[in-house]
């Protein structure tokens, strides 16, 4: 069995345990990184971008966020989708924005069939949990299974292997 690993992630000013940072790499993409290494040789890795960058100040970004949740917005994603024909499992990363994934996570989820499909929904927050995102991936891919995901807080993403490992191995990876 080979699963997919698609994520998005965003990099510039994050806010890390109280205080602004700008980061060069996104917190859920360094996650999506130790999962690849674990999996090693089975899984694919697939980064969801979308055609419009967002912004790379950290205000600036949830402002466009909170408009696009609001509006529920379908922003565009660049590149060709992959074929899931191919995977049993999909694991699934975001940051939790705004109580939930952000919009373009809704975009590729629409984009493609996940029936008969196993979801590890995985985020990156800093203080929010999954919020509503788990409920959200099962009303958009009603005849997929959505298991429990994992939540890391992001100041501790690089740190974040044992937890990932145990997440891993109570679902069958």
């Amino acid at each position: 069995m080979k699963a997919l690993i698609a994520y998005f992630s965003h990099t510039g000013e994050n806010y890390f345990a109280g205080a602004i940072r700008s980061i060069s790499k996104g917190n859920t993409a360094t996650v999506a990184e130790t999962i690849a290494s674990l999996m090693a040789g089975k899984s694919d890795t697939f980064e969801i971008k979308t055609v419009k960058t967002y912004p790379h100040n950290y205000k600036e970004c949830c402002d466009v966020a909170q408009e696009e949740g609001c509006a529920g917005a379908r922003p565009e994603l660049q590149g060709t989708l992959p074929d899931l024909h191919s995977y049993d499992t999909i694991i699934l990363g975001y940051p939790c924005w705004w109580g939930t994934m952000p919009q373009a996570v809704f975009t590729f989820l629409e984009s493609a069939d996940f029936s008969g499909k196993m979801i590890l929904p995985f985020c990156t927050h800093e203080g929010s949990g999954m919020g509503r995102s788990e409920r959200d991936i099962k009303n958009l891919c009603p005849h997929a299974n959505v298991v429990k995901g994992l939540a890391i807080n992001g100041s501790n993403c690089a740190h974040a292997q044992t937890s990932v490992q145990k997440w891993l191995s109570a679902n069958g990876l």
